[in-house]
């Protein structure tokens, strides 16, 4: 029995360790990304990242993957939508901005199942609602507000997170898929949106970049911020409640900012960590006390944007 319960807690322990480091990877994909958009396109880079994704996922589209690639394409294109967004969104303003920003999506999800399927917010989540948009004041500038283009596009992101998850739990009710298959489908779709937008421009797309930070920057995202991501939050899911994983993983815009000053330089000032910081607990209040609902079908821990997950569904 001892056994059992040492055994227990060291996984308890392993999960929460996991969890941890998939918040640091993703708080530092702001500032990687940011990097290597100092290389290539915004068009370019998420054609190659999402195309070197659909490759190594592949092999989930067999047999029973083969189910996702219904929902899987218009999944996919909203998700397109998402990344030009939020790449364009990094390009253009601060990461440590882009990753108090788009944690919105958190926020936003409960009013966007509002008006897709009549659920009503509870009174908490108004509460969040008003407490993240005071902190998005603070945070983009105050009485001297000054929302830039890349703030938009963040913003514009994290509501279209906030539909992905509704659409998904529609589309994906009463199915039983794996979720690398439906992520591979979605990344396909990424890739191949933005690779034929890309050579639709006048000027086409550049050779690709020869750079070793490029293309380490670009294995980073898919290696970790994707695929590992994934595997630690299947593996800590079946280990650990839900609200701790919630908890754990809405530490991510947090570690995004710290990184952001430490790799880049960049530094927000005292209004700006108060306005961060409200959007954080805005975050985790919703992730706590929020009415959210898992969806049927997805196994139990898939991340739908196929980068991180929508907080209020899984995690």
């Amino acid at each position: 029995m001892q056994n059992l319960a040492g055994m227990a807690r060291r996984n308890l322990w392993l999960a929460d360790a996991m969890l941890l480091a998939v918040a640091i990877i993703w708080g530092s994909s702001y500032a990687v990304a940011k990097q290597a958009l100092w290389f290539y396109p915004v068009l370019g880079f998420l054609a190659i990242r999402f195309g070197l994704t659909f490759a190594l996922l592949l092999p989930q589209l067999r047999g029973a993957g083969r189910r996702a690639i219904r929902p899987g394409l218009p999944l996919g294109l909203v998700m397109l939508g998402i990344f030009l967004c939020e790449t364009w969104g990094v390009m253009l303003t601060s990461a440590s901005n882009a990753a108090f920003l788009i944690s919105l999506c958190v926020v936003f999800t409960p009013f966007v199942e509002w008006a897709m399927v009549r659920q009503r917010p509870s009174k908490l989540l108004f509460a969040a609602c008003a407490l993240s948009l005071a902190g998005v004041w603070l945070l983009t500038g105050g009485a001297q507000m000054a929302l830039n283009l890349g703030d938009g596009l963040m913003l514009a992101a994290a509501l279209l997170r906030a539909v992905l998850v509704c659409l998904t739990r529609r589309l994906t009710a009463d199915q039983q898929m794996p979720a690398l298959a439906l992520t591979a489908v979605q990344s396909g779709v990424v890739a191949s949106g933005c690779l034929l937008l890309g050579l639709l421009l006048p000027e086409g797309l550049p050779a690709l970049p020869q750079s070793p930070a490029f293309w380490a920057a670009t294995l980073y995202l898919v290696g970790f911020a994707t695929l590992f991501a994934l595997y630690a939050q299947n593996l800590a899911l079946g280990r650990t409640s839900a609200t701790r994983v919630s908890l754990l993983m809405g530490s991510e815009p947090l570690f995004g900012a710290l990184i952001a000053g430490v790799w880049l330089g960049e530094r927000l000032g005292v209004q700006g960590w108060i306005g961060g910081l409200m959007i954080l607990l805005a975050t985790l209040g919703t992730l706590c006390f929020g009415r959210t609902q898992r969806p049927a079908g997805i196994e139990r821990g898939a991340n739908h944007s196929g980068c991180r997950p929508v907080l209020t569904e899984t995690p």
